[in-house]
């Protein structure tokens, strides 16, 4: 399965010897899959299956679903008498109860759902209830492709945003060899202050063994190279990524702070780190933002 968005739109219009029938699929962004279905009442019997069949087909997003269904040969839209005659009694009977004077409002009674009907509308028949079944897998099958199609592009960014992920780690590691110095200086300072006093020599040793492992962040870069090409891995597998890759930036963001926290007191070359870390920073949060829009 291809990288997919969870943005898309699919339609899916088809004419038969009983009527015409439109199914529109509108997905966005969600955590989880959350379906919505907008049907005409008599197809209320088969919306359970026309969700397994959307089910069956997509992960995550929020999916509307959209049935229309004009009967062939049906005259236009009649008045359903006995709702509206129902609306009449309760409206008056509201009136005398509550001595309230006014007459009922027409607009709003022709706006209350089924107010209006089509001549002789019952539950779908068999062959309606079937085409919408099979018009629902065209139509989750079209809007896959568009998905697919909006995927590519985003895997194609966050592909390039790896890359320069990556060149700014290897920069950075670049700078970091010939900091060694600077990192050494920074640990001599802070064993003189420590030596000024009674120390003990155990305590000694923990101090030097601390400042050695704050003052560098070789661990720091190799995880965070190592992360940007499992995301690369995980787009080249075409799967579900979505998820994966949020806990996966996670962990990449943690690893660019740690390296800012790390190379105060290096001077020039720490700003420079720094800069290029921030850079870092900025990178992982574009591929983040653009990985809310995956499956």
């Amino acid at each position: 399965m291809s990288v997919r968005s969870m943005t898309g739109f699919a339609r899916v219009r088809r004419v038969t010897e009983q009527g015409e029938i439109v199914i529109s699929l509108k997905s966005v962004n969600h955590r989880g899959l959350d379906l919505h279905f907008h049907m005409p009442p008599e197809f209320d019997a088969v919306e359970h299956e026309v969700r397994a069949i959307v089910k069956g087909a997509l992960a995550r997003g929020h999916v509307q679903v959209h049935l229309s269904f004009a009967p062939a040969g049906a005259s236009a839209a009649a008045l359903n008498h006995d709702l509206f005659a129902a609306y009449l009694r309760a409206f008056r009977d509201a009136a005398a109860e509550f001595e309230i004077v006014g007459q009922p409002d027409l607009n709003a009674a022709l706006n209350i759902p089924h107010m209006f009907v089509a001549a002789g509308e019952e539950e779908a028949g068999e062959a309606v209830c079937r085409a919408v079944l099979e018009m629902t897998g065209e139509a989750v099958a079209a809007l896959n492709v568009f998905r697919e199609r909006e995927g590519a592009a985003i895997s194609a960014e966050l592909s390039e945003r790896c890359r320069k992920l990556c060149a700014l780690v290897a920069r950075i590691e670049e700078i970091r060899a010939g900091a060694v110095q600077a990192f050494q200086k920074r640990l001599r300072e802070r064993l003189a202050e420590l030596l000024r006093g009674s120390i003990d020599p155990q305590r000694l040793a923990q101090e030097a063994a601390i400042m050695a492992d704050r003052s560098d962040i070789a661990e720091e870069l190799l995880r965070l190279r190592t992360h940007a090409t499992q995301v690369q891995t995980m787009l080249d597998a075409e799967s579900e990524v979505g998820k994966r890759l949020d806990f996966l930036l996670q962990e990449m963001n943690r690893e660019a702070n740690t390296i800012l926290s790390k190379t105060g007191g290096l001077g020039d070359l720490g700003l420079t780190i720094t800069d290029l870390a921030l850079a870092a920073k900025s990178e992982i949060e574009k591929i983040r933002e653009q990985s809310l829009n995956l499956e």
